[in-house]
């Protein structure tokens, strides 16, 4: 049920909000680096990546665990691919995020989180990440990364403004330090306090105090690698050149939209994350992107 303040998203809300045109080249058309897959989960990042050039970013690069780099450079041969080191139980060193120096200052988006696990050890890269970023570079946390965001301040000062999270409840309540309550003014609470753009379930919310709902998806959605499909698209439509309120709307309701599509062939349930990247740009199509 939405509130009086709230938008509802819709294929016809979004046509008149359209996204940038696409650039003829692939850096015209955005670089995305995404920071994640240790040993244990190097999938996250390659979900992540996929969505991000199926809704139209030109150029990946996986920054991930130094063991499970080549298989990820053979699996997505539309990568390039950063190592990163590891620790002896097989998570991303923290301190390792300078590998990926160069590709950091060149991202006009960057993800960190799909498929890192060590709190401690992404607590040292978001520390980093302040100096490392490119001075106009989109920042997208998810995953693990969102549960240490509280511990890392210096990142609101450094990215406000060009901040997003995606959170599910369970991450919501930790960045919130409390259980949840309705959930729409605990999205914008969320919002406000780390001047960021917030995409939880079906709400989205500005800092500014905009929120947005979207009146598709079901508990399909709610499945393995599922969000890193969605931040993923957030982070691609990023590096395209939309707002981090544009790309969170639009990506939200194209990653539920597919989840919809799909239902029809497979069923509401038992349809995999890795499905949902077929469907995203045929969704964008639909609306006319």
């Amino acid at each position: 049920m939405s509130s009086p303040g709230e938008s509802i998203v819709t294929p016809n809300s979004l046509r008149e909000w359209p996204l940038p045109e696409a650039g003829d080249s692939k850096y015209g058309r955005g670089q995305v680096l995404v920071v994640g897959g240790a040993r244990r989960s190097p999938g996250a990042a390659m979900l992540s990546g996929l969505a991000a050039l199926r809704v139209g970013a030109g150029r990946l690069t996986l920054a991930v665990a130094s063991s499970v780099a080549t298989a990820v450079a053979v699996a997505v041969p539309e990568c390039g691919v950063v190592l990163l080191d590891e620790t002896p139980d097989g998570a991303v060193s923290g301190a390792s995020l300078a590998a990926a120096g160069r590709d950091l200052s060149n991202a006009d988006a960057v993800l960190v989180g799909p498929g890192l696990d060590d709190p401690d050890e992404l607590e040292r890269m978001l520390r980093d990440l302040a100096s490392l970023a490119g001075a106009e570079s989109v920042i997208v946390l998810d995953a693990f990364a969102l549960g240490v965001t509280p511990r890392v301040p210096e990142l609101v000062d450094a990215f406000g403004g060009r901040l997003i999270l995606t959170p599910n409840k369970e991450e919501a309540a930790r960045l919130l330090d409390r259980e949840l309550g309705e959930l729409s003014d605990d999205v914008a609470e969320i919002a406000r306090r780390f001047r960021a753009v917030v995409t939880c379930y079906d709400v989205i919310a500005s800092p500014d105090g905009r929120i947005w709902r979207t009146g598709t998806g079901g508990g399909g959605l709610a499945t393995s690698g599922s969000g890193d499909v969605l931040a993923g698209a957030i982070t691609g439509l990023c590096a395209r050149g939309a707002s981090p309120e544009q790309a969170a709307v639009w990506a939200t309701h194209a990653h539920a939209a597919a989840g919809d599509r799909l239902a029809v062939p497979v069923g509401p349930l038992g349809f995999l994350a890795s499905e949902l990247l077929d469907e995203l740009p045929r969704v964008l199509v639909e609306i006319g992107a």
